[in-house]
């Protein structure tokens, strides 16, 4: 687990705009991180499908990079699949939680950093895989993180992602409802797009996709599960 091939580059030097943004999102989820952390999953059968479905995409001869770990429990999954599993959160409170479920269920592959999907730089063409779990709706910039996790994989390496669509859901959640749970600081800021938009975010991106899945099973799922790959 010593390889500078999975850290983060030190040296970065985001922008003074992604450093506010980064500087934001961390403040909210820090807030939130306890009861992030005691919620039980909404969908644990859709979870656990996902789930099996990742370690189907993994091998132990991979170094996969996590963007947006929150507090580590799907990684603390995961990494038994993996050859080294670097798990990033741009909140310090979730990945100190994160680095508590560690302790009490080590894992020798499993690092926990803080790092930002957006701002930090990881060492290009490092990974065999990246994973954004419910993550790219949180982003400010999708194409930006996109770019960012394309330049971190190894040619042929996987970008595995679930992402909830907010535009496929009830017009009034997106453009009423969360607009005003932002107001009050009950909601971060999410961008608004449908499966079509992300998987052609990805292809601009030079990623080819591999397959486009819903695992939901509760009623409607705007959770995409999309697998694309970087070209080799």
């Amino acid at each position: 687990m010593s390889s500078p091939a999975i850290v983060p580059v030190s040296n970065a030097s985001p922008s003074a705009a992604a450093r506010l943004a980064a500087a934001s999102k961390a403040r909210f989820w820090d807030r939130i991180a306890p009861k992030y952390a005691a919620d039980p999953i909404a969908d644990l059968a859709g979870y656990e499908a996902t789930l099996l479905r990742v370690q189907g995409l993994l091998s132990t001869q991979h170094d996969v990079l996590e963007i947006g770990c929150g507090t580590g429990s799907t990684a603390l999954r995961l990494a038994p699949f993996t050859r080294s599993l670097l798990a990033t959160d741009v909140s310090p409170e979730m990945i100190a939680i994160a680095h508590q479920r560690l302790a009490a269920q080590p894992a020798p592959q499993l690092r926990f950093a803080v790092a930002d999907a957006e701002a930090a730089a990881f060492v290009p063409g490092a990974y065999d895989a990246v994973l954004a779990f419910n993550v790219l709706h949180l982003t400010t910039d999708l194409d930006g993180a996109l770019k960012q996790a394309v330049q971190a994989l190894r040619p042929g390496g996987l970008l595995i992602s679930k992402t909830a669509c907010i535009a496929e859901m009830n017009p009034l959640i997106p453009y009423l409802a969360v607009p005003l749970m932002r107001a009050i600081g009950k909601a971060p800021p999410v961008l608004c797009f449908d499966a079509p938009r992300l998987q052609s975010a990805m292809v601009a991106q030079g990623l080819q996709i591999v397959c486009a899945e819903r695992h939901g099973t509760r009623g409607k799922d705007i959770r995409a599960f999309v697998v694309a790959r970087k070209p080799g």
